[in-house]
């Protein structure tokens, strides 16, 4: 098969290769499927460049997430799962061959049915950006009848967590951006109202509009610590799922976490409960389901172009999800 690997970590043209690779066999409890479209997400390109992680295998072929045909079964596999449309996650996180490849094995545990009218290509914006938005509204408990925040509400994630918590039956959605195509994005997702991170009044424009956040969901824990401390309302929940601002950011325990019984929650998808991540893969399946929805693939590019598909992500001017194409 075609493939995309690296054997050391380093910039995108540097290190990706591409050309034949073995075709994957499948063990038992996975399934072979020909992949139509890979996913390019922010955590593929930082394991790539080796950002806080080290080789995790001798040779490496990126990208987490991916659509495709489910073509060949292992052992104690289903046989009504050959042949189906599929969307999958979680390829490349503690296994060596991700989906910048023709075909790709995982087990059963990382597919789920893709609905007829959703393409191979907004399969694959799926995994990391729809998981993660479904994790972090729903690892606290149901939000119907809740006030949610989404920080960042033009992103990946918070494009979907906007529309997830609208399916959720949130009472009232806003979101934080940035202007531009970021606020005009938030607002297609169904936020009620959008929020200028950046702007002196901020802060007293979201208690004006909502009157305090039950739960919010954190692009930059460690950025947006001064507005998310002073909005959320007692007994809420921030949970975050990146901190580019910093690590290591200075929290207000006493006067914001125990104070007002809020729980400050962190998300990777990958190491979230695996019952969590089966109920999200369903969740959204139905979701899918039950109308049109907001997808943003933000650019395509054919399997050898892959490097150029990591560039595209690191520049970070993306609208959405970048995809690459290993069937064309």
């Amino acid at each position: 098969m075609r493939a995309v690997w690296y054997e050391r970590t380093g910039p995108a043209r540097s290190v990706l290769q591409f050309g034949e690779r073995p075709l994957p066999e499948p063990g038992p409890g996975e399934v072979r499927v020909k992949l139509m479209a890979s996913g390019v997400n922010p955590a593929d390109t930082y394991r790539r460049a080796g950002t806080n992680w080290a080789n995790e295998f001798p040779l490496i072929i990126p990208n987490s997430d991916g659509a495709g045909i489910v073509e060949k079964l292992g052992a104690e596999v289903d046989p009504g799962l050959l042949g189906q449309r599929v969307w999958l996650y979680n390829a490349q996180r503690g296994r060596p061959f991700g989906t910048a490849a023709e075909f790709t094995c995982v087990p059963t545990d990382y597919i789920h049915s893709l609905p007829d009218q959703i393409g191979f290509e907004v399969g694959a914006c799926l995994g990391i950006p729809c998981m993660t938005a479904h994790r972090c509204l729903f690892a606290d408990g149901p939000v119907q009848g809740l006030r949610v925040l989404v920080s960042g509400g033009g992103g990946a994630v918070g494009n979907y967590a906007v529309q997830l918590a609208r399916w959720g039956g949130a009472a009232w959605i806003g979101a934080t951006a940035s202007g531009g195509w970021k606020t005009e994005d938030s607002l297609a997702a169904s936020a009620d109202a959008v929020f200028d991170y950046r702007a002196a009044d901020c802060i007293p424009r979201i208690m004006a509009t909502s009157g305090g956040i039950d739960r919010i969901i954190e692009v930059d824990v460690a950025g947006n610590a001064a507005i998310w401390s002073e909005v959320i309302a007692l007994n809420g929940s921030v949970v975050g799922y990146a901190s580019r601002g910093g690590p290591t950011p200075a929290i207000p325990v006493s006067a914001v976490l125990m104070r007002k019984n809020v729980n400050l929650r962190g998300v990777v998808l990958n190491s979230a409960p695996a019952g969590a991540r089966r109920q999200a893969m369903e969740d959204i399946t139905t979701w899918l389901r039950g109308g049109d929805r907001l997808h943003r693939v933000a650019a395509s590019f054919p399997l050898a172009e892959t490097a150029a598909a990591h560039e595209a992500v690191e520049a970070g001017t993306k609208r959405g999800t970048v995809v690459t194409l290993p069937q064309q």
